[in-house]
């Protein structure tokens, strides 16, 4: 498509303000045909940028190899550039907007010398939802333009929704990297410096600029920086909910269906949920969303939860047919694979695949690397955070209503973190404040060598802490406004807090997780009909021992510990909160959070006092 299709005047004007100072020696609208996606593919493939796999192994699937420099998301270089430093908060790097884009337009400047301009007109959510929002993101890079083609609804239809003067969030994106004439990549991906790398948000404007990075959430516009960090103020401003959560459907013998959010920090196996496949018998599980989701109210008084990409950005290690075969079928074809490591029969293998290194390998700088099991300290052929991007579509556990323009209605929001232990397998709050504040104080244990001031916990609210788009304390408190606007406090869905990762002294686990979890979603699900085993403690309204079918291999005293209120651990978590974690949001902080805090602190006290008749141990 031409820039002369598009009917809608500002966007063309903005176009054209664009290309006149980034240069580009020619611009591209997509019309999201999958003909205009292969041929942009083959652009990258003949300047040695991808590698195309083997068709009878992983057909229409292609390999990319950035920049060791550009691996991941920057956070260092990611700024929430809003009018006033206090409303980006203690959570977000900040600079003047003023000052940020005069640094960027001169960046930006001549910056596309040498490439193509791509146009993509696309829709977070499905085209013509009253709920979707529309963004277009400029940008010099066949990679993206790829990627977004798989994660989010891309062309034609999109354009035709927006019309003449439909709303868009404006995002921009540069590798940084001009070429002289005649010059090419020569093979290598291109990117700018470390120091010239930024991701810019504006939150007032609702614009992202992006310089110099050409991976995963610095470039596709779509995902973290629009569909989280911008559409959380857009959430704020308009009453509704855009979090870092997974949406599942989990149907129970009966074919009863309810739908389930869950926000977990990275490593906490959010995908895995996702794509869970139950052990226990008759119970089923089905994938809306493995990342993102947007939640507002129903007619009906009712939260309903969308999923708004259309394909996954899956970590690729440890991923396996043992512990997630919906997402390694998923990713079986027409997928775009990113620093994982190439065999000699142009097949994808990583770290955690289930199955030895066959033979040679080139490793995701380009290298030869053979496995040697003895040495520990061998380098891993595949990067950390390599990704895969596939569509959401050819997931064999895909729900049926995924698509749904209205969203699905929300039973239960999942918190949960990596701890070993203090927190239990699960527990249910008592109310919708209760869970804003099991979601605001959510962590992971993590190494001393990173430790938060002066705690051995990396707090990340409700799994956010990277993707707030304002100010974290005002954000606690747009939770509690979406709670207060319920028609009835008996139409939200309930709020747990989970923890699959405990562990006995001796290092342990105690809890075998994975397909296992079904059997704590059961009793989540016996919750939601008001029919499941609890008991009242200190902490949240809890199972009893014999509530949850324990797997093989989890003895009755370990279920028993699993379930255990340790009173003093959680003494010590309310005087970390108190004294390490809250104060950082000054007076931002929701009244109401403190004071349930204190109500904690009472309860706990009580049950260490010997007055508290529940499952506490002292």
């Amino acid at each position: 498509m031409k820039v002369s299709d598009i009917k809608h005047p500002g966007l063309v004007a903005w176009i054209r303000e664009v290309s006149d100072y980034c240069t580009p020696d020619s611009v591209y609208v997509m019309d999201g045909s999958v003909d205009e996606y292969d041929a942009i593919m083959q652009k990258s493939v003949e300047n040695g940028i991808a590698i195309p796999l083997n068709p009878e192994k992983k057909p229409n699937s292609f390999l990319f190899r950035s920049d060791p420099s550009d691996v991941a998301r920057v956070e260092k270089r990611t700024f929430i550039a809003s009018a006033k430093q206090e409303d980006a908060g203690p959570t977000n790097n900040w600079i003047d907007p003023v000052e940020l884009k005069k640094t960027l337009k001169d960046l930006y400047r001549g910056c596309m010398k040498g490439r193509t301009m791509y146009v993509i007109v696309f829709s977070m959510g499905p085209v013509g939802s009253e709920f979707s929002k529309i963004g277009v993101e400029l940008t010099d890079s066949e990679y993206v333009a790829c990627n977004m083609f798989i994660m989010t609804r891309v062309g034609r239809k999109v354009i035709e929704e927006l019309g003449t003067d439909g709303f868009f969030i404006h995002c921009l994106h540069s590798v940084g990297k001009p070429l002289a004439d005649g010059e090419t990549d020569g093979g290598k991906w291109p990117c700018a410096p470390m120091e010239k790398k930024y991701i810019a948000h504006f939150p007032e404007t609702r614009e992202i600029w992006s310089f110099g990075s050409g991976y995963g959430g610095n470039a596709l516009l779509g995902k973290k920086c629009l569909a989280l960090r911008i559409a959380t103020v857009m959430a704020r401003d308009e009453g509704w909910l855009a979090e870092h959560m997974l949406i599942l459907k989990i149907t129970n013998p009966e074919g009863r269906s309810r739908y389930i959010t869950a926000a977990f920090p990275s490593a906490c196996g959010k995908t895995n949920l996702a794509m869970l496949i139950p052990t226990i018998p008759g119970w089923t599980v089905h994938t809306l969303s493995d990342d993102i989701a947007w939640l507002r109210y129903g007619k009906d008084g009712r939260l309903y939860a969308m999923s708004v990409e259309a394909g996954f950005f899956g970590v690729v290690p440890g991923t396996s047919m043992k512990s997630n075969p919906n997402a390694m079928l998923a990713a079986q074809k027409n997928t775009i694979y990113t620093n994982v490591a190439l065999t000699e029969d142009k097949d994808v293998w990583w770290e955690g695949i289930g199955y030895d290194a066959p033979g040679k390998l080139i490793d995701w700088q380009g290298n030869e690397w053979i496995q040697n099991k003895a040495d520990k300290d061998q380098k891993p052929s595949s990067h950390p955070n390599s990704r895969f991007t596939a569509p959401a579509s050819q997931c064999p556990c895909i729900s049926d209503d995924w698509e749904d323009p209205r969203g699905v209605p929300v039973s239960a929001i999942l918190f949960g973190g990596r701890r070993p232990s203090t927190i239990p397998l699960v527990h249910m709050a008592r109310s919708w404040t209760h869970g804003t504040f099991l979601g605001s104080i959510v962590g992971s244990e993590i190494t001393a060598a990173t430790l938060d001031a002066g705690s051995g916990i990396r707090r990340d609210p409700m799994a956010m802490k990277p993707f707030i788009g304002y100010n974290a304390g005002d954000y606690f408190n747009h939770w509690l406004k979406v709670g207060a606007a319920a028609k009835s406090q008996d139409l939200l869905p309930k709020i747990f807090y989970v923890n699959w990762f405990r562990k006995t002294p001796e290092g342990k686990w105690l809890w075998p997780g994975y397909g296992e979890n079904s059997r704590v979603l059961k009793w989540i699900f016996e919750c939601c009909d008001g029919v499941a085993k609890t008991v009242d403690t200190p902490i949240g309204i809890m199972p009893t021992v014999d509530a949850i079918d324990r797997p093989e291999g989890v003895s009755e005293e370990d279920m028993k510990e699993l379930l255990n209120v340790d009173v003093d651990g959680w003494l010590k978590e309310v005087d970390d909160i108190r004294n390490n974690y809250y104060p950082t949001f000054g007076d931002r902080l929701p009244r109401q959070l403190s004071e349930t805090l204190d109500e904690l602190e009472q309860r706990l006290k009580k049950a260490k006092a010997g007055k508290c008749c529940c499952c506490c141990k002292k």
